[in-house]
């Protein structure tokens, strides 16, 4: 019996030496490459835009990567798009929790993002986590409720707006606009 494969584990000091685009995640380093397709990048355009008009909250603002969410010295993720508040913006990276994070489904990051991301954004508290599948033009809409995500609502081809809350801010995504 030979010894078990163990795999390395990275720190944001590797991190910062890293070329190309990746995440790490619990110290283990995921690829963020090849480049999503461009329907993806177009939905995630159009999932800014959404979000930018509609984000009624003066401390919050919205994001799309690559930015840098720094959670711990071995896990930093890339959202798609997120909303972050108030971040200090002459950081080099963000480091609070954001209420609300979507991540558009491509082929080579989808299993990370409904396994690996979901258990993490759940346990650190994102409020509302959006997975959106640009093959399938359907999205999934999660609420975090007393730390566990709950399935808020699921979009397809009856595309419809859904509006998000948490404190005294919201924020509304039109699928339509997204998936047109």
């Amino acid at each position: 019996m030979g010894a078990p494969e163990i795999e390395p584990r990275y720190t944001w000091e590797d991190y910062l030496h890293w070329e190309d685009r990746w995440e790490l995640i619990g110290g283990i380093a995921y690829a963020m490459s090849p480049a999503p397709y461009p329907r993806h990048q177009r939905i995630v355009g159009r999932l800014f835009k959404i979000l930018g008009d509609t984000l009624e909250c003066p401390e919050c603002e919205v994001w799309v990567s690559p930015i840098d969410w720094k959670i711990d010295e071995e896990t930093v993720v890339q959202p798609d798009v997120a909303v972050f508040c108030n971040e200090d913006v002459d950081n080099p990276f963000f480091t609070k929790t954001p209420p609300l994070v979507v991540e558009v489904l491509s082929k080579s990051t989808a299993h990370k993002d409904v396994t690996v991301k979901f258990e993490l954004y759940e346990r650190l508290g994102v409020r509302w986590y959006v997975i959106v599948d640009p093959e399938t033009e359907r999205a999934e809409i999660y609420e975090n409720q007393n730390g566990c995500y709950e399935l808020f609502c699921r979009i397809d081809e009856t595309k419809k707006v859904v509006t998000m809350r948490w404190g005294a801010c919201r924020a509304e995504i039109d699928f339509e606009k997204v998936f047109g």
